[in-house]
């Protein structure tokens, strides 16, 4: 991977600053200007843009008088939803308009060129798609998303308050134009704590889970990669990933004393919780270049609002093309179900496409039924089962329920934070939704056979002692199979009582789904007695802070920059926020069970191409870029299906987490999790 130039990534990054404003409004503390062909003739003059802060682009008028209809249908000013099949197909052809940049000066000016004409975040997911997946641009880096829209992580009146605070500063010639300005909000911004579901927002508002889950979606996209290398196991990724989501969710619900979800199962029942996000979505100085829409009001800047026991309707709205019938849902889940509980699928030929976990994946050639039913069930209509005849519930259901406040448009409201993902998981009614499609994924597991003991199993190696210390796992290991061995370290965390009040531990029938990964990686045991000593800095399911525009900044004129190892980690920007990697617990403390367990690596390795890997920090939840799983088990396993019934003999019985621990390689160890409250230093 080529190291950018300053000058390309400066010329790139700016591209993203307010991309709501017209390009040629001045960047960078109006230190940056781009001299564009339609910069009015006073402008430049005004700001005084210096040679080095001046950057000069040939834009192209035909490659916007191009554009195919369906790009240029999607207003400015308005949501953008992958959730949309032809917004994901306009989003598929400004992407292969800027494929075609073969330098970086040739992909500034082709952006320059269309970027005034397209949706904002169209244009910028497009950008980001580009620049993550084309070879010839991985040496640019990007800033965060969230400061790319930070309406969209950030309440409208603090980032008001925020902007005056700014502009008083700089009209203000004693005050270092560098101090950061800090406006504190509360955490009970989108609601009050007197709602129950309010006490998990700081959970749910949270930047770091939201832009993994925009990240997400944006390293495996639904039909963009048709004639591309499809990633590897795309979807059992959609299917663990969202999983491992609600278990966190639920594990921090528990730690608050709240019940854990309840699957949204039922399309005519009222939705008891509303959401009202208090988010704007357009990131602009001004409004000059926003679109009025026939239909929509040309001043709703802010996200659609969802009342208290609102119902689901029929998706009618003629601006946002297909219509969608609640009995369409109902049909495709049936659909879906029937499938899975059958053991095939019927693909557009009519012939039945087995599902089953109990295939070898390591050629590449056969597909587990998880990620078979994951495919499909996402939708992508490229790689789907039968995309006609199994439908597209999942995204659909987001669109439903982000429009169940005005379903056909007649009050010219926005869609509401659940059409997008860098929103959706502010909403209660996301983990509800994500709880049934997680519950139809849990119908396929029941039907397949419990692991045996030979499967969960690694012989002469024992774990004899686990110790848990903050932020590192301490572990002995007893090799004895007379030589080296490389094992596969498989780190997990989960509640030990149920809400029931008794004190009995959990059964493991009541647990598996609350089994949250922390970490997993490779270890070289030497004969004998090791202690393996893993910081949780490492976790292969989370990245550090992501990259600033200071950050970019400071790079572009040569002051301190970023590690190494920080520049890698957030090339992808895909990963669980380090900050939330354990459960928050409770003031008095609340008991978890840390399980480890060990896996011959060499059986459960996978074939890799030689050199490094890029985008590779959590591979966990996200894979690694243009390479295989790196792990041969179904995901989340051992608990993505049930345990073996016994041990060695009918009297060994699994039915707690502590049964299943006794075999050699594993081990299981109560820690107790407590909630301080403290406010941490901010890092520098």
């Amino acid at each position: 991977m080529a190291t950018a130039s300053t000058e390309d990534q400066r010329d790139i990054m700016y591209l993203f600053e307010r991309p709501s404003d017209p390009l040629y409004m001045p960047r960078a503390g109006n230190t940056i200007v781009f001299n564009t062909p339609d910069m009015p003739d006073n402008f430049a003059p005004r700001f005084g843009g210096t040679a080095e802060g001046t950057i000069t682009v040939t834009t192209d008028a035909s490659l916007a008088a191009s554009l195919p209809p369906l790009v240029t249908s999607i207003p400015r000013g308005h949501p953008y939803s992958l959730n949309i099949r032809e917004h994901r197909l306009a989003a598929k052809d400004v992407i292969e308009l800027l494929q075609q940049a073969q330098t970086v000066a040739q992909l500034r000016d082709m952006a320059a060129s269309i970027r005034e004409d397209i949706n904002e975040t169209l244009f910028v997911y497009s950008m980001f798609f580009v620049l993550a997946r084309n070879k010839r641009f991985r040496g640019l880096r990007v800033p965060t998303i969230l400061e790319v829209f930070p309406d969209r992580f950030i309440p409208s009146n603090v980032l008001d308050s925020a902007r005056a605070a700014v502009n008083c500063n700089n009209n203000n010639r004693n005050i270092n134009q560098e101090t950061p300005v800090v406006i504190q909000y509360n955490q009970d911004f989108s609601g009050l704590h007197s709602r129950l579901e309010n006490r998990l927002a700081y959970w749910r508002e949270d930047y770091g889970v939201n832009a993994h889950h925009w990240h997400w979606h944006l390293v495996y996209p639904n039909d963009l990669l048709v004639g591309k290398t499809i990633p590897d196991r795309k979807g059992e990724l959609f299917y663990y990933m969202h999983q491992q989501i609600v278990a966190r969710y639920d594990n921090e619900r528990m730690s608050i004393g709240l019940p854990r979800v309840v699957k949204l199962d039922n399309f005519h029942d009222p939705i008891p919780d509303g959401y009202f996000s208090k988010l704007r979505f357009d990131n602009a100085d001004s409004n000059t270049n926003r679109v009025q829409v026939p239909g929509l009001n040309p001043n709703a800047t802010h996200w659609g609002t969802r009342q208290d026991n609102t119902r689901l309707s029929n998706y009618t709205r003629l601006n946002t093309f297909i219509p969608v019938d609640i009995s369409e849902l109902e049909l495709w889940r049936d659909r879906l179900l029937d499938g899975i509980h059958q053991g095939f699928f019927i693909n557009k030929a009519g012939n039945r496409v087995p599902l089953s976990d109990e295939v070898d994946i390591t050629d590449g050639t056969n597909k587990r039924g998880i990620d078979i039913i994951g495919d499909t069930f996402e939708a992508d209509m490229n790689i789907s089962a039968n995309y006609d005849f199994y439908g597209d519930l999942h995204n659909f259901g987001h669109v439903v329920i982000a429009s169940s406040h005005d379903p056909d448009g007649t009050h010219g409201e926005n869609l509401g934070v659940m059409s997008e993902s860098t929103v959706a998981m502010r909403d209660p009614v996301f983990y509800r939704w994500h709880k049934y499609v997680d519950w139809i994924f849990q119908q396929y597991k029941a039907t397949q056979p419990t692991y045996t003991v030979q499967q969960v199993a690694c012989s002469r190696i024992s774990l004899q002692h686990l110790n848990h210390k903050p932020f590192d796992y301490h572990i002995l290991v007893n090799n004895t199979t007379g030589g080296s061995k490389q094992v596969y370290v498989r780190i997990f965390l989960a509640p030990k009582f149920s809400q029931s009040g008794t004190d009995a531990p959990m059964r493991l029938s009541e647990q598996r789904l609350l089994w949250i990964e922390m970490d997993k990686f490779v270890f070289l045991l030497k004969v004998g007695q090791n202690h393996i000593k893993r910081p949780s800095s490492q976790s292969s399911v989370t990245i550090p802070g992501e990259i600033t525009f200071r950050d970019l900044e400071q790079n572009i004129r040569g002051g301190p920059q970023r590690t190494s190892v920080m520049w890698s980690y957030n090339f992808c920007g895909c990963g669980w926020p380090h900050h939330l990697l354990v459960p928050r617990g409770r003031p008095e403390g609340m008991t978890f069970q840390l399980f480890v367990m060990m896996t011959d690596y060499e059986q459960d390795r996978m074939p890799q191409r030689e050199g490094s890997r890029q985008c590779a920090g959590a591979a966990s939840y996200c894979g690694v870029l243009d390479e295989r799983y790196p792990d041969r088990r179904p995901m989340g396993f051992p608990f993505d299906r049930l345990p073996p019934r016994e041990l060695r003999t009918p009297q060994e019985q699994v039915l707690t987490i502590e049964d299943l621990a006794r075999l050699d390689n594993m081990a299981v160890h109560d820690v107790v999790i407590r909630f301080l409250g403290e406010e941490l230093p901010t890092a520098a």
